[in-house]
């Protein structure tokens, strides 16, 4: 099999629950298809309480057919609240069958509709570039005119794919007033390229899905490759194309839209990080709710419905947003704090009332080098010596920290399963670890860590994965989040400084355990710039500090 063979039976078997080896024994078109089919079978609920058609067609800008259909409550007394879900990539309009009935029975109009270039919609896919945006706003005209809605009472939905049509179309068609964006984006380049770190395999997805199941853009694996290879001089085109196709650059006309925003978002999205989009909450002034929830990319939105069971907290917070600002009915959301997080591995969910977090407080420790015999240490304190020291790692091979099977750890993590680590096995060559003393009560991390770095590189190309643990007394560690930087182009042998921030989380460390930080250089989850076995020296000096911040309560 192919790298891309490969990745999407990776991705397709964790997604599935079905072992990776049984898949790659049979075709992986098929086995794409199926999973698109889940979504994507077309059988209606049926209710006394509303009617439903299958056979809307509307026609964008350039004359492409965008197929839709429409759930009608029977009961109607004068104009109606109305709501338009849009596909996610890959799927098409019966995606939100379900959804859409619940809403019609609430007395809403409820049209879903294929993006274009999916399905049996027309023309390319253009990624929430403006020929989507054309599209919902064709939609909303078509809607409108040929329904009793009433026009200051339209929200719009999607997971994924979208949510960001929809949050770039709110922003650029006052008629929208109320958005749900679930498992959306902040910055597509961050969201694809953050850190100059390529996502391997979510891009690798997305492109095949698009060649699978739809009708792409050529410019989509164009750019993709460019990021691969990490073509230098093309990649600002890449970054301009991904600019346009950014929620986080149209916050202000958002806000002079007073568009009310309900975000649903996972720890665990490594497709979307939750980094933009929580920068992108930071900054809405108007109506605006956040749920983060652990889980992966959609399935905190996707698995619930589908088992019939688990948090349902995204959908049902989705309804009563709608309910607050398209019907004006006073629910519990209405008198929540605007962030809503779940704590990893826990029941509990705790609320604040913006973003960074005001309660926090930075934790701060300084990296103190290993010796030969022992380990290195997170202070409370600089490192302090006359004599510079440094220690090295080899990129020949990955180590056991990892944030392992990509999608499905992160789908355990929805199930309360931790990604583990034994920390006191993990091989000195390819990787270092720094723990720090043991927690006299309990550490309570809400926020994003962030990591400032003194290291060598010992090539002219790296990468450094950073990961952060919670270890007990017999070393092993539950991963509580993880950061990645990658130099494409380094300066062999200068000594530099490098920062990242680790993606943004919700956990609590128990009291007893130990705080570890370790740092390698490969992960499943993203591409090597180099096969090359270069060394990586981490420099400690009493000049030049390594520092690790923490926000916590």
């Amino acid at each position: 099999m192919n790298l891309k063979k490969q990745l999407a039976t990776l991705v397709l078997a964790a997604a599935l629950g079905t072992p990776a080896m049984a898949l790659e024994n049979q075709a992986y078109v098929p086995a794409l298809s199926l999973a698109a089919g889940i979504l994507n079978q077309g059988v209606f609920p049926s209710s006394d309480l509303y009617t439903t058609d299958d056979d809307i067609v509307i026609y964008g800008d350039d004359g492409i057919n965008l197929e839709a259909n429409i759930f009608v409550p029977t009961a109607l007394n004068g104009p109606a609240p109305a709501i338009v879900f849009i596909s996610s990539w890959g799927l098409n309009e019966y995606e939100y069958l379900t959804q859409a009935g619940e809403l019609a029975e609430k007395g809403y109009i409820v049209l879903s509709y294929t993006a274009r270039g999916f399905s049996k919609s027309g023309g390319q896919i253009d990624t929430a570039g403006p020929n989507d945006i054309s599209d919902l706003s064709n939609v909303l005209d078509y809607l409108i005119a040929n329904y009793p809605v009433d026009p200051n009472a339209v929200g719009v939905a999607g997971i994924s794919y979208g949510s960001g049509i929809g949050l770039i179309g709110a922003a650029q068609d006052d008629r929208i007033r109320a958005v749900s964006a679930m498992s959306t984006w902040g910055d597509l380049e961050q969201s694809l390229y953050g850190n100059q770190t390529p996502r391997l395999v979510w891009g690798e997805l997305l492109t095949l899905t698009s060649e699978l199941l739809g009708n792409p853009d050529p410019i989509i694996a164009e750019n993709w490759n460019i990021l691969k290879d990490q073509d230098l001089e093309k990649i600002p085109q890449v970054r301009e194309w991904a600019s346009i196709r950014s929620p986080i650059n149209y916050v202000d006309e958002l806000n002079q839209n007073n568009t009310a925003v309900y975000i649903g978002k996972a720890y665990g999205d490594n497709l979307f990080q939750p980094n933009s989009v929580l920068d992108m909450f930071s900054q809405l002034t108007g109506p605006r709710h956040m749920d983060i929830l652990p889980g992966t990319h959609a399935t905190a939105e996707l698995i619930p419905p589908l088992l019939g069971t688990g948090d349902m907290t995204i959908w049902d917070n989705t309804y009563d947003w709608f309910d607050l600002h398209l019907k004006g009915e006073t629910n519990a959301i209405a008198h929540a704090k605007p962030l809503n997080l779940k704590i990893k591995l826990t029941d509990r969910y705790e609320s604040f009332d913006d973003y960074p977090i005001p309660e926090t407080r930075d934790q701060t420790y300084y990296l103190h080098p290993r010796g030969p015999f022992d380990t290195a240490d997170l202070e409370t304190y600089p490192f302090q010596s006359w004599w510079g020291k440094d220690n090295t790692i080899n990129a020949w091979k990955g180590s056991l920290f990892s944030t392992q099977i990509p999608a499905l750890t992160q789908i355990l993590e929805q199930a309360s399963v931790p990604t583990l680590a034994s920390v006191y096995l993990s091989d000195r060559l390819t990787s270092i670890y720094f723990e720090s003393d043991r927690l006299s009560n309990a550490m309570k991390i809400r926020g994003t860590p962030s990591l400032s770095l003194q290291i060598q590189p010992k090539y002219d190309k790296i990468q450094l994965v950073a990961y952060l643990y919670d270890m007990d007394r017999f070393g092993t560690g539950k991963l509580i989040t993880h950061g990645v930087m990658t130099l494409p182009v380094a300066d062999n042998g200068k000594k530099i400084q490098v920062d990242l921030d680790l993606v943004s989380t919700a956990y609590d460390v128990p009291a007893g355990h130990k705080v570890v930080l370790a740092v390698d250089t490969k992960d499943p989850q993203y591409l090597s710039p180099t096969d090359y076995n270069y060394f990586v020296d981490f420099e400690f000096s009493n000049r030049h500090q390594s520092v690790l911040k923490i926000p916590v309560l």
